[in-house]
């Protein structure tokens, strides 16, 4: 089959692999009709990780049942389903609690509580910007979609990351019906962050950024644009909320946050969070940070630590919220949001395109070239 396949930094290219087969009574094969580049994606393609030349990347994936193991008892050839980026057994202490994102069994070889498709230090696990992919645990894994599957591709498969991820950090935040939201990043997760605090009712939902095509569709779907390049992003939030700083915040950039002058700075983000969000606030984080990033851009980021103002948010008497997302946890209650008219993910997508120009498309989505703000990709039909 083609499949995307990472060979070093900013070196990606679509060629032949084997196909991928049923091996344990539990799994499935599924042809991706869909799958995304995410921004987790660029950290592999920059070279910032350990993912080994060979693997098949793409987490963000959804298609159609082709073939199942004899374990195998709620899903049938010809189902289309979403994938949830974690690869989860079901049975384990804490997917038996819900933190399908923390599975213990997924991932023995790490010694890692957590597994996702085709992501570094994330198990063995091929990812699904391919053909067709292996799903273990199958009928635990895969969300069964309706009818209208096949007309709504491209917002279901939001179900398989970036939506549930970023209503994850809304309930972190513990945002809820008429609270004054702040979110740092408008990429495609700041962006579900934003349309989730919206969905539940928020009464102001601030985004800062600084691409102008990102913070266009912040505010088609009614949030307050803040260009963090103009001036201080905090000072904006305080300005919008009358001095008191936002309710609750989220942070969606991770540990390559930049400032206006393109320094990476990995505390930016979560220090002028704290700064934003009023005293006793929640904050929810789900951008990236890594326990060691060898391209850090200093001896502290390449431990994996970051200078955090750890003073200013205790005397503030904030809460915070970290970690992936457990898909499961979400992606039922969403997909029916889609399904009867109330959520349309798919407002982030700027490309479609043929999995022939992955390559192209990762060029250009890591350079943040204007207009590039979510690329899905189409193996098949």
């Amino acid at each position: 089959m083609k499949a995307l396949v990472y060979n070093g930094p900013r070196d990606v290219s679509v060629t032949e692999v084997p196909d991928p087969r049923i091996e344990r009574p539990g799994d499935a094969v599924v042809q991706i009709t869909r799958t995304n580049i995410c921004g987790s994606d660029l950290h592999m393609y920059e070279g910032r990780t350990d993912i080994e030349a060979g693997r098949v990347l793409g987490h963000e994936n959804m298609g159609r049942v082709v073939e199942t193991g004899p374990a195998v008892e709620q899903l049938r050839p010809g189902d289309m389903v979403a994938v949830p980026f974690n690869v989860a057994c079901g049975h384990c202490p804490n997917c038996e609690r819900g933190l399908t994102s923390y599975c213990l069994t997924a991932n023995p070889d790490r010694g890692i509580a957590g597994a996702a498709y085709g992501f570094a230090d994330m198990g063995p696990w091929n990812g699904g910007q391919a053909e067709y992919l292996q799903v273990p645990w199958a009928d635990f894994n895969l969300l069964p979609l309706p009818d209208d599957a096949t007309e709504k591709q491209n917002d279901y498969v939001m179900l398989s990351d970036i939506f549930p991820t970023g209503y994850h950090a809304t309930e972190m935040a513990h945002v809820t019906a008429g609270d004054t939201v702040v979110i740092y990043g408008a990429g495609p997760v700041g962006l579900m962050a934003a349309y989730s605090a919206i969905i539940k009712g928020a009464s102001k939902v601030m985004v800062i950024d600084r691409h102008p095509d990102r913070l266009a569709l912040a505010e088609k779907i009614g949030a307050i644009p803040i260009n963090d390049g103009a001036t201080s992003p905090v000072e904006q939030v305080l300005h919008v909320t009358d001095g008191h700083g936002a309710d609750c915040g989220c942070e969606c950039v991770g540990y390559q946050a930049h400032d206006p002058a393109g320094h990476e700075h990995p505390s930016q983000t979560l220090n002028e969070l704290v700064d934003s969000v009023k005293p006793t606030g929640h904050i929810g984080v789900v951008g990236l940070y890594v326990p060691a990033d060898p391209g850090g851009s200093d001896e502290l980021a390449r431990r994996g630590e970051i200078a955090f103002d750890y003073g200013n948010f205790w005397f503030k008497g904030q809460h915070m919220g970290t970690g992936q997302c457990p898909v499961k946890a979400y992606n039922t209650h969403l997909r029916d949001l889609i399904s009867t008219g109330k959520a349309t993910p798919s407002f982030v997508i700027s490309h479609q395109l043929p999995l022939d120009q992955a390559p192209q498309a990762y060029r250009h989505f890591d350079n943040r070239d204007n207009g590039w703000t979510k690329v899905t990709l189409f193996p098949a039909g």
